[in-house]
C-alpha cells in the first residue's frame, strides 16, 4: 500500500462554500463527529467503512477527512482501490479549523 499515491488537498485547495456536487466524508468517530463536523459531511467511521463503503456515491469526488489526515489517508486509499474518486484532506479538522472554515 506505501507505493500507492494518495492524492491529497489542502484546505485553501477546497471550494468555499464546499460545492453541493461534491461528497465530504468524515471518518472520524462519533463522538468526535458530535464535537463537531464539516456541514452537510458524510459520517462513516474507519472501522466501519469496509462493511458500509456502498453508501460512498462513486460518480463524483469524495472529499475524505479525519482529524488530522491519518485515517482519511487509510480511507481514501481504500476507496481509491474501489475506483472511487477519493482525495485525503490534508490536516483534517485541525487544518480546516485553523483556516476559518466552519463546522456545524
Amino acid at each position: 500500500m506505501d507505493d500507492i499515491s494518495i492524492p491529497t488537498v489542502e484546505v485553501s485547495g477546497v471550494p468555499d462554500p464546499v460545492p453541493a456536487e461534491l461528497v465530504v466524508l468524515d471518518v472520524r468517530e462519533d463522538d468526535e463527529w458530535a464535537a463537531g463536523h464539516i456541514d452537510g459531511a458524510l459520517h462513516i467511521p474507519l472501522g466501519q467503512l469496509a462493511e458500509r463503503a456502498d453508501e460512498v456515491p462513486a460518480d463524483g469526488q469524495v472529499l475524505v477527512y479525519c482529524h488530522a489526515g491519518g485515517r482519511s489517508a487509510r480511507a481514501t486509499a481504500f476507496l481509491q482501490q474501489r475506483g472511487v474518486d477519493a482525495v485525503n484532506l490534508a490536516g483534517g479538522v485541525i487544518s480546516w479549523h485553523q483556516a476559518g472554515r466552519p463546522l456545524v
